[in-house]
């Protein structure tokens, strides 16, 4: 049971942090952007919103319930909703003009709070984080002695190490904005809010035409 309860850990540690969603390339970018403090204040949202869910699902589970998460009305308006979300934080991303050639590029720093309201919206909104959840938890419980306390103990250390992989993930992109120019900063930016769009507009798309 304790090999599998690791290798379980491996996996989902590695899901959370290398699925290459919309929050990903959100972490990347801002880690690039504004340094490791601000990137880190995203991860903590982007955890957060982890945490949230899965202790949610833990409970839908433990009462009955998890259908509604699996019903394709309540995927449907999450789906939708996400990817306005997505489409208006990709848009926010060509606010800044392209800089000309040489100069130097100062990007305002945004609020403590917005970083971590941003992580936070970009992950749980995200209705393939829903089900990803959902599948975590069950693989776990099967493993695990079904108990609230147990999955709330167990999914807690598991998103602890989820965050230090995370603050890693911005160190490392912190480091490479002292190599890279105003220039390369500004189209690391342009290419990030074009992906959260198109995220958005994906997500839109197949949600909305699920429902007619």
């Amino acid at each position: 049971m304790i090999f599998s309860l690791i290798s379980q850990t491996v996996v989902i540690v590695l899901l959370l942090t290398f699925s290459f969603g919309p929050a990903f390339f959100a972490l990347i970018n801002t880690g690039i952007t504004h340094g490791y403090k601000t990137g880190s204040l995203l991860a903590i949202g982007v955890v957060a919103s982890d945490f949230l869910v899965s202790m949610l699902i833990i409970l839908l589970i433990h009462f009955g319930a998890s259908n509604f998460i699996q019903d394709e009305k309540s995927q449907s308006f999450m789906g939708i909703l996400a990817g306005i979300v997505l489409i208006v934080f990709g848009a926010l991303h060509f606010r800044q003009p392209a800089p000309k050639k040489d100069a130097v590029i100062i990007i305002e720093r945004p609020s403590a709070q917005a970083m971590i309201f941003k992580g936070f919206l970009l992950n749980c909104l995200n209705p393939a984080v829903w089900l990803l959840w959902l599948g975590n938890v069950t693989a776990v419980s099967k493993t695990l002695d079904y108990s609230v306390i147990n999955m709330v103990v167990y999914f807690s250390f598991t998103l602890g190490l989820v965050l230090l992989v995370e603050f890693g993930k911005v160190a490392v992109a912190g480091k490479l904005k002292a190599v890279l120019t105003a220039r390369t900063m500004y189209i690391v930016n342009v290419i990030t809010g074009g992906l959260l769009i198109i995220f958005g507009l994906v997500l839109i798309y197949n949600h909305f035409f699920d429902t007619i």
